[in-house]
């Protein structure tokens, strides 16, 4: 009997162990910067020996770039953007005003999210060139969402019918985007509730129809 919970506890503990580096590198790297963060640092804060990071993510760039993956998808399980059930039940709303307000709502809640961790991989990209060939350069994987969700919204009733998939790509990728988010709410002091209805209300009025 034991010997059967055994391994699942042991990878539970992996799991645990895992998320408490993620956490710690998260705490650190915004804070002082990736250049300025070693190993050593987010081993003592998360409590582990600063071997099992190399074990367990082989490098600080790979420590980084599942921490991005990481914030972006809101938990550890490997599980795609466009496969999540938030953007799922979106697409799947009836009309595209049902449809923008619940993607927005949900993208909202990924930007909070992002919101840190763009600053951070800001700050590596300029330290460390190499962070940068972490992700694809040939494919844009934010444009990507947001050209589903176009697909979606300009084939429901409801939608502008002069509207393109293209510019409706456009105008999700611009006003959803992470950079706009840190401008009102970050730097402006928006609260996440007005920047919502603003940005509900501003991709109303250019994608659905009166």
């Amino acid at each position: 009997m034991s010997d059967v919970k055994r391994p699942g506890k042991r990878a539970q503990k992996a799991q645990e162990t895992r998320r408490r580096i993620l956490a710690a590198a998260l705490e650190l790297f915004a804070q002082d910067g990736y250049g300025a963060t070693n190993l050593q640092d987010v081993a003592d804060r998360a409590g582990v020996a600063v071997q099992t990071i190399y074990f367990v993510f082989g490098n600080k760039r790979a420590l980084l770039k599942e921490l991005v993956d990481v914030t972006i998808a809101g938990d550890d399980e490997p599980v795609a953007t466009m496969d999540r059930p938030w953007y799922v039940d979106a697409l799947a709303a009836g009309t595209a005003q049902d449809m923008l307000r619940a993607y927005v709502a949900g993208t909202t809640s990924v930007l909070e999210r992002v919101a840190p961790i763009g600053k951070v991989l800001d700050g590596a990209c300029a330290s460390d060139p190499e962070v940068a060939a972490l992700w694809p350069h040939d494919v844009d994987p934010r444009h990507v969402v947001q050209e589903r969700a176009a697909k979606a919204l300009v084939g429901k009733p409801g939608a502008r019918a002069e509207v393109s998939v293209e510019a409706a790509a456009d105008l999700l990728y611009g006003l959803l985007s992470p950079e706009l988010y840190l401008l009102f709410v970050h730097a402006r002091g928006w609260p996440r509730e007005h920047w919502e209805r603003w940005v509900f209300r501003t991709l109303r009025a250019q994608l659905c129809s009166d």
